[in-house]
């Protein structure tokens, strides 16, 4: 029986896929959406029942004739997972205003068009979840990630507003704080894979955020490996 429509934005070979695929296992419809056509069918294969958007999150033409793709070929949206997030690695003497912009269009303006996009049915529907794929530098701007800083913190922010609009309306908004390097698949000398946080053990916990019951949700929990320093 399948559980409703689920789309994951952003989706690459790494968490985006794990998440997908642990979606798809569990008997959810699954749009994968990115800017990458041609990667996004080559990890349908391996995704039963997937379907494939090609979708530029820094476009806001394409939020509403994606979404309105998605809700015609598949019904409305059950869960939304934003994985979208890009981010210069400089400093405020570095960093350029164009790499500043880039990083809040996809980060924060990019969830925040997203979303306005799946409330009407899940306000209608309830029970629904929306979950945001953060990272450490939300909360904790390091010297060298002024722009990708900046960005999560805003996008944070707004996570955490949506979640106290929308909770009451049941609808479960969380963010997942990632504190490490994913895998990627590419080993790296002097390290093991234990010691980068691994996309199906992330999927796994994305998927437990949106099977929580309402008495007990969970807005923000952080994830990272054993030897990471915080």
């Amino acid at each position: 029986m399948k559980k409703g429509v689920c789309v994951v934005v952003g989706v690459g070979p790494g968490n985006g896929t794990a998440i997908a695929k642990k979606f798809a296992a569990e008997g959810y419809q699954v749009a994968l959406c990115a800017r990458n056509k041609q990667r996004l069918e080559k990890i349908s294969t391996v995704i039963e029942g997937s379907h494939v958007y090609s979708y530029d999150v820094q476009k806001p033409e394409d939020h509403q004739k994606v979404f309105s793709q998605i809700r015609e070929e598949l019904g409305p949206v059950k869960v939304l997972i934003y994985n979208a997030g890009v981010g210069e690695f400089s400093n405020i003497e570095e960093a350029t205003p164009e790499s500043f912009q880039v990083a809040w269009e996809i980060n924060a303006r990019g969830l925040f068009l997203a979303a306005k996009q799946v409330l009407p049915d899940m306000k209608l529907n309830r029970n629904s979840n929306i979950v945001v794929i953060g990272a450490t530098a939300s909360v904790k701007g390091g010297a060298n990630s002024a722009p990708f800083s900046s960005a999560k913190a805003a996008q944070r922010g707004l996570v955490q507003s949506m979640a106290k609009h929308l909770g009451p309306q049941k609808i479960h908004v969380s963010y997942v704080i990632l504190d490490g390097i994913v895998q990627s698949g590419k080993p790296i000398q002097g390290y093991s894979d234990e010691n980068f946080m691994d996309p199906a053990q992330i999927a796994e916990t994305v998927y437990f955020l949106t099977q929580q019951p309402s008495q007990a949700w969970t807005f923000e929990l952080d994830l990272r490996t054993f030897g990471e320093r915080w």
